[in-house]
């Protein structure tokens, strides 16, 4: 891949079309290397680095450019001197592991957001992140660099539409207002966590047609609704606090 192009991997349309993304600094990289020696997929890799990195250990190809053209290449207004061109894994929708829960997020828009909730799935483990149609790109530089290393641990599927949970998840449960608290004993009995976008929430007709069981966290009420990785935090916490699972 020509360096033009690699620049143009900054942009959904191009990672799409080239089928690759990005993974810059030192930090990421190395959570990319611990990553491939457990999943092959990451395996696909190779490097752009400056002089600061030549004698950078790696399983991987390097190429060697200039600070300027470093500069041209990344996200980050200072760039450490370090980038990987990663294969985008493939969208595969799998059916569930044994144990394992997942968390569906509707339209979700903020990228920072996005990476806060995959760090804390990678945290815990057992957990897979479904992004509905109308989501953020996951792969996009600040959703890869704000999860510090998470997005290569969590599963991850785009465009999961509301009407293929049903067959894949028999119990499904909805964040809601003026639902049952999430510390009731029946919050761990459910295969899938629905959470929806800050301004408009869920569908209402989609939760009628998933007979989604609604689940709240309780607050003081002096404001209208939590940011949606505080939410997902939140419950994911209290899931793995005891929260009986199966």
């Amino acid at each position: 891949m020509k360096l033009d192009d690699i620049k143009k991997l900054h942009q959904k349309k191009y990672r799409q079309s080239l089928g690759h993304f990005l993974v810059e600094g030192e930090h990421l990289v190395l959570e990319l290397e611990k990553a491939a020696a457990a999943n092959p997929h990451w395996r696909q890799a190779r490097l752009l680095v400056t002089s600061t990195y030549q004698d950078w250990p790696s399983r991987w190809p390097r190429q060697l450019i200039s600070d300027r053209q470093m500069a041209q290449l990344a996200d980050t207004k200072t760039p450490q001197g370090i980038l990987a061109i990663v294969s985008l894994p493939a969208n595969v929708t799998s059916q569930p592991v044994a144990g394992e829960k997942a968390v569906y997020l509707h339209e979700a828009q903020d990228p920072g957001n996005l990476g806060t909730i995959l760090r804390t799935l990678a945290w815990f483990g057992g957990m897979r992140c479904l992004l509905s149609p109308g989501s953020v790109d996951p792969y996009n530089p600040k959703v890869v660099r704000s999860s510090m290393g998470a997005i290569f641990h969590v599963p991850v599927e785009t465009e999961v539409s509301f009407d293929t949970l049903s067959s894949r998840y028999p119990r499904i449960a909805c964040l809601d207002i003026g639902g049952e608290t999430i510390a009731s004993p029946g919050f761990g009995h459910h295969d899938c966590y629905l959470f929806g976008n800050e301004a408009r929430g869920v569908p209402a007709e989609a939760l009628t047609g998933l007979s989604a069981r609604r689940f709240t966290i309780p607050g003081a009420g002096a404001i209208e609704s939590l940011n949606l990785a505080s939410a997902v935090n939140m419950a994911v916490y209290e899931l793995n606090r005891g929260s009986p699972s199966g």
